[in-house]
């Protein structure tokens, strides 16, 4: 989860670290080539893809409705979500978006509880 750059937990040091790293190389890479290419990141949150885990590695998890109702969204993103936002970003109706960070996590991230 990209969003661990904003807010951090002990003994995350270098994952957290590594995660702003990828925030200040957006923002880097989007002054650096500005006018060519625009360059942006996503924040993914809690991404259910077991539908898309090949049968041998598939493992059977239920999610009752505790983990749903944490995301103010009120359930768990698909991988589908973050494909669209993705799709957004690539088509020239963003085409004034550069350097920025998206969170796509359901609101998890302004909600900040987690049972």
């Amino acid at each position: 989860m990209l969003r661990q750059g904003f807010y951090v937990k002990a003994q995350t040091e270098a994952c957290s670290a590594s995660k702003g790293g990828v925030f200040a190389l957006t923002h880097a890479l989007a002054m650096s080539l500005q006018s060519h290419v625009r360059v942006n990141c996503i924040s993914p949150g809690w991404i259910d893809v077991t539908p898309w885990q090949k049968k041998s590695k598939k493992k059977t998890i239920t999610r009752d409705e505790k983990h749903h109702s944490q995301h103010s969204a009120g359930c768990i993103g698909k991988p589908e979500d973050i494909a669209e936002l993705v799709w957004y970003l690539l088509s020239e109706k963003s085409g004034f978006i550069t350097g920025q960070n998206f969170f796509a996590d359901g609101g998890m991230t302004r909600k900040m509880i987690y049972a």
